[in-house]
């Protein structure tokens, strides 16, 4: 490994455990997944339960996926790294088996889930590690699905607040939107979609939703509370975000990946 590999790879690491740090506010804070977005990630049909399907949420933070999860009827398993994340999951949803681990070393025994999913994180992977490890896991004829929630940048006033933000999302956006195939290794077939979403905000409620992305979380301090005062000033700014409440548009990014 060359050492702007590994420079890359420690910056991606400390991006990833950014979170932790603001747990509790990244669980009050962040948008729920549209339940038609999981069911098509699992490859459920329209309107159906996940009722007897094992289900890994990988990665899995304060447990905002595994709530759309267990509301499916899925049989939930969590893996979490980051310690502050993963306590905070086991408070909310104390009857949902949890571990700490993470993606390239999974603590769990081969072909036992159906399904392993991934909110928001899938980018941190390493995936020459994580990929073997996740179709270690697998049974024959499981699916691998990752969603993100991504603010909908066609909206004027959202792609406001993105520049302002410095958010770099555009790689992200361009490798995941839409329904073109996303090769993974080890995993020959894939398929994407995009689903409406949207979160009731206010605008202090979104500014704080805004310190929970990595992009604020690893600033200086200074620069931080800095960044933050632009957005509130922002948000005031607009019509839209002014006054009360509102909804913030969104859109869920889903792709999915599985072998015969």
């Amino acid at each position: 490994m060359t050492d702007s590999e590994q420079e890359h790879r420690d910056h991606r690491a400390q991006r990833a455990l950014s979170f932790g740090t603001q747990a509790a506010s990244y669980e009050i804070n962040r948008p729920p997944y549209p339940p038609a977005a999981v069911r098509w990630g699992l490859r459920v049909a329209p309107g159906a339960d996940a009722a007897g399907m094992r289900v890994l949420d990988l990665g899995a933070g304060t447990g905002k996926l595994t709530r759309a999860l267990v509301a499916l009827g899925a049989d939930v398993v969590a893996v979490e790294p980051d310690p502050q994340m993963l306590a905070e999951l086991r408070r909310g949803l104390p009857g949902v088996e949890s571990h700490a681990g993470r993606a390239e070393a999974i603590p769990l025994p081969d072909a036992s889930v159906d399904a392993v999913a991934v909110g928001q994180a899938l980018q941190w992977f390493d995936t020459d590690h994580a990929m073997p490890q996740i179709a270690r896991v697998l049974r024959p004829g499981g699916v691998l699905t990752g969603l993100w929630n991504a603010d909908d940048h066609t909206v004027d006033w959202v792609a406001g607040l993105a520049r302002i933000e410095g958010r770099a999302v555009q790689r992200l956006r361009e490798t995941f939107a839409g329904d073109d195939a996303v090769e993974l290794p080890g995993f020959p077939h894939s398929d994407g979609r995009l689903f409406d979403n949207a979160h009731r905000r206010t605008a202090e409620s979104l500014t704080s939703t805004m310190a929970t992305r990595s992009a604020v979380a690893v600033l200086p301090d200074a620069e931080r509370a800095a960044r933050l005062a632009e957005i509130r000033a922002y948000l005031a700014s607009v019509p839209q975000t002014a006054r009360g409440e509102f909804d913030m548009p969104l859109v869920t990014m889903v792709h999915r990946w599985w072998r015969e």
